[in-house]
């Protein structure tokens, strides 16, 4: 899953307690390149950072900070 988070997280440690604050972009379905739109009423200024997370197994996969 990829997630818009407003702060810039390393780990699980550190998204799990912010999940709920998390905005949900969207579902990745391949290990290779993906694109996928922001979902409409979706004001992507208000997040600082994109975060990949596996919720089948409540891994931290990767995250960048984007502003």
């Amino acid at each position: 899953m990829v997630y818009l988070t407003n702060g810039f997280v390393e780990h699980e440690d550190e998204f799990e307690p912010i999940k709920e604050d998390a905005q949900l972009i969207g579902l990745v379905k391949t290990f290779g390149g993906f694109l996928l739109s922001v979902p409409a009423g979706v004001d992507i200024t208000q997040f600082d950072t994109v975060v990949v997370w596996c919720e089948s197994f409540g891994e931290f996969i990767t995250a960048a900070k984007y502003r």
